[in-house]
């Protein structure tokens, strides 16, 4: 009876002490958005989402050369983007103050805040990004796929 109750307990108990590292572990981490670049991390580590996301759309506008007929689309985008980063800007501001003082059941509560948060500005920004790609040309959309895909504006590294 007792190797039962074991074999039963014990894969339960490590996968919740497994989500409670990871938990900690996300939380402890910068909620900045995370850069390519080592040099990139280091700068973005100490920008706003707000400071980020600008910066992001200026890189992608000019990456995916967007075009005059596109440009009531691509503003409909940025609008949602800058949407986001307020909306997690207000979320996380103070949060490393904030977090100082939280015990583990609040980490998990704030974390799953921010990750319902974001789920949801995914939900918001994938329609007016399938407009935006749906009108863009074969060429347009191959360098889209590639940022998407590998966060770079450059060719994807080969294995």
């Amino acid at each position: 009876m007792k190797r039962k109750a074991y074999r039963v307990i014990f894969p339960f108990t490590l996968v919740v002490m497994v989500a409670f590292l990871s938990t900690i572990f996300f939380i402890s981490a910068n909620l900045s958005f995370a850069a390519t670049d080592k040099e990139e991390s280091t700068a973005d580590a100490k920008k706003s989402a707000v400071e980020y996301t600008e910066a992001r759309i200026k890189q992608l506008h000019d990456a995916l050369k967007i075009t005059d007929a596109q440009k009531d689309l691509w503003n409909n985008l940025t609008q949602v983007m800058r949407e986001n980063a307020k909306e997690m800007d207000a979320l996380t501001k103070g949060s490393t103050e904030k977090t100082k003082n939280m015990n583990a059941v609040e980490h998990m509560k704030f974390h799953s805040q921010i990750t319902e948060t974001h789920s949801n500005q995914m939900k918001r920004f994938i329609p007016p990004f399938e407009a935006l790609y749906n009108s863009m040309s074969d060429e347009q959309k191959k360098i889209t796929d590639t940022i998407f895909q590998t966060g770079k504006h450059g060719k994807r590294k080969m294995k």
